[in-house]
């Protein structure tokens, strides 16, 4: 009796999945937004959806139009704008600047690292009345909420990068005669710049929250002193178009903080292969 023949099983493979082209992409993207536009005004023509409480894209469109060409839009835009900027740049660097001095001393590091968890897990946003009393009613206090939201994360993640820096690679640059210095500026510094350039984009939106909601609380310009007093008056149109200039600056800043991350992540690259 012979055995049976046993037949190879087939590889199993990934299903092939053809990726669309960008104009097919592009054309489903804009058909996708017009037709949630055209349900809305249908909704609201119909009498499905109420148009106090959500307006329309025609009313939206009309006072977008308005807050453009006769309002303070771009003044609103620039304020918040450069409020987000400077708590972005400030928050960023003084959190990597802090992370990076726990590796002169792990104890220096082991006292503070309680305090940053703290002040990372409480609410600082409960803490934006008592910034803008110190800090008052201008751009100075929109930019300590920022920097507030932004600066112990970045903190936390360099002090995550500096804990992760192979000690074997610092005692070989000790025996090969270098100082705790150089340790530092040509070893560690390189070693923990990635996880920097990690967060870049997460607080990007983080120090946009603050200066938004110092705006809500108290702003004599911003984004977000528009949208709040559109809600204080019934002006639903107004709110959706503050909303769509937020989005459109947040998006723009998005992207140019990805754009920087890629630049310095081929610098780190091309350093490293130098």
């Amino acid at each position: 009796m012979t055995a049976p023949r046993l037949t190879p099983k087939r590889r199993r493979q990934l299903p092939a999945q053809r990726r669309w082209p960008g104009w097919a992409l592009g054309l489903w993207r804009a058909g996708l937004l017009l037709a949630v536009l055209g349900l809305w005004q249908g909704g609201v023509a119909l009498g499905v959806i109420d148009g106090f409480f959500w307006s329309s894209p025609s009313k939206i469109a009309a006072s977008f139009a308005v807050y453009l060409t006769h309002g303070d839009a771009l003044t609103d835009i620039g304020y918040t704008f450069r409020s987000t900027l400077i708590g972005f740049v400030l928050g960023t660097g003084i959190g990597s600047a802090i992370g990076l001095s726990f590796w002169w001393s792990p104890n220096y590091a082991a006292v503070a690292q309680p305090y940053l968890v703290a002040f990372e897990s409480m609410p600082k946003l409960a803490l934006a009345p008592l910034i803008i009393l110190i800090f008052g009613l201008g751009i100075a206090s929109k930019v300590a909420i920022a920097v507030a939201l932004t600066v112990v994360v970045s903190c936390l993640t360099t002090f995550s990068g500096v804990r992760a820096i192979d000690q074997d690679g610092e005692r070989l640059f000790y025996s090969l005669g270098a100082s705790r210095w150089q340790v530092f500026q040509k070893y560690v510094m390189p070693g923990v710049l990635p996880w920097v350039i990690s967060i870049l984009r997460v607080n990007i939106g983080l120090a946009l929250t603050g200066a938004v909601v110092g705006e809500f609380i108290s702003a004599e310009h911003g984004l977000g002193r528009a949208i709040l007093y559109a809600g204080e008056t019934y002006d639903v149109a107004l709110v959706w178009s503050g909303v769509l200039l937020l989005s459109a600056l947040s998006f723009a800043m998005y992207i140019a903080v990805s754009w920087l991350e890629r630049l310095l992540v081929k610098g780190v690259t091309h350093g490293v292969a130098v």
